[in-house]
């Protein structure tokens, strides 16, 4: 049973670092997730610095969250790395 709360509230806390309850929504990993995701489906292969230049100069997103939405979208299997190191957009 123990097991089973540790697991519980792991997700939770996961749930929470995406919609969390405490502050505004433009400050989620989801909401800029999907602006990250908006610039790679205009151009599916992008240079990492050059995709967040694209991205800051339309909404103010600092890097690191930047670097988390890219991780939450790698997660999902929306976007990975190619062997030139640009991200690209998954089929």
């Amino acid at each position: 049973m123990l097991l089973f709360v540790v697991k519980f509230l792991k997700i939770l806390k996961i749930i929470i670092m995406l919609l969390p309850d405490n502050i505004h929504p433009e400050n989620s990993i989801y909401y800029n997730g999907a602006f990250v995701l908006k610039e790679l489906q205009n151009k599916a292969n992008q240079n990492l610095l050059d995709l967040y230049h694209n991205v800051k100069k339309k909404h103010n997103l600092t890097f690191p969250v930047f670097i988390l939405c890219l991780d939450w979208l790698y997660l999902l299997n929306v976007a990975n790395l190619n062997n030139e190191g640009e991200v690209v957009l998954c089929s």
